[in-house]
């Protein structure tokens, strides 16, 4: 059976999206999404916030958090080209989920490890702000970071540089600056997939790799390693994926014994971007997701 009533991929301004938690439930709750998952880049810090605004409007919320992991597998720069992507990914996202009382001891540690991750989003953007600065684009680091109530990243940075005039727009800073492989760019090491599944396992959660499309390497493979990572499932329905790509994973994941996830990767209103609408077959679904 089908439905559109999941949507288990978004953010707030708790990391790089546009709305407050608040904000964002009554979005969902107006797009008559009925089970929402949080998943703010690096950081669990609206989690109480969700689960609360959650509660008040009838949608089930599952716990969640999108992971900055490492690049696992070599890019083709045709599929790359072939799904509009110009530059190669410098990380690899995996969306991680917990039941609404997760496994006590296992989340201390979850915490634990995740909280250098978190923290380490602050000296990487005084870094790549210093860069900018040397190239002539004055931007206050206490703009940038007031900009985020909780992981800074990029956007913020890009953001700044729009408002003080020295790009046109958050495309042109990333084409130009900010994004991958770009001049004022600054990486740091990443876990691995199987790192950090183990780690949300322990806490008796599950792991989806978020919009496989973005990664230039070719879906087979791609399940392949997710399996060999303990992997629970992919990110089969994202906004960006066109009904083959969809259609194809879903695929794919059933025969190697995957289940897939839906979400919007809803950041803000943007080029008439919404949340909900994701269309997923709910058996389909992970077991912790799909029981909610």
């Amino acid at each position: 059976m089908w439905t559109s009533s999941f949507d288990l991929h978004c953010h707030t301004t708790h990391s790089d999206g546009s709305l407050s938690v608040d904000e964002l439930a009554d979005e969902m709750a107006k797009q008559q999404v009925k089970v929402w998952s949080l998943t703010d880049h690096d950081t669990i810090a609206g989690w109480d916030e969700a689960k609360r605004a959650a509660s008040e409007r009838g949608i089930k919320f599952i716990p969640g958090v999108e992971l900055t992991c490492d690049v696992e597998l070599p890019w083709n720069r045709e599929i790359l080209e072939a799904n509009s992507r110009n530059r190669p990914p410098s990380s690899w996202h995996l969306l991680a989920y917990f039941p609404h009382e997760p496994l006590e001891d296992g989340l201390k540690q979850f915490e634990a490890w995740l909280s250098p991750l978190h923290e380490d989003r602050v000296p990487r953007m005084l870094e790549m702000i210093d860069k900018v600065n040397a190239f002539g684009m004055k931007i206050d680091p206490v703009d940038v970071l007031s900009r985020a109530k909780g992981s800074v990243g990029r956007p913020h940075l890009a953001m700044a540089m729009v408002d003080a005039g020295h790009v046109e727009s958050m495309n042109e800073a990333f084409e130009q600056w900010l994004g991958d492989g770009r001049p004022c760019n600054v990486e740091r090491p990443k876990p691995s997939l199987a790192e950090a599944t183990a780690l949300v396992h322990a806490a008796g959660g599950i792991t989806s790799l978020a919009h496989p499309r973005y990664y230039g390497v070719d879906y087979e493979t791609l399940i392949q390693h997710l399996k060999a990572s303990n992997v629970d499932a992919i990110e089969a329905f994202h906004r960006s994926h066109s009904d083959d790509d969809r259609h194809r994973l879903w695929k794919l994941a059933e025969a190697y014994g995957l289940g897939v996830t839906v979400g919007s990767d809803f950041h803000s209103f943007n080029g008439g971007h919404r949340p909900g609408h994701m269309p997923v077959v709910i058996n389909a679904l992970p077991e912790l997701i799909s029981s909610a």
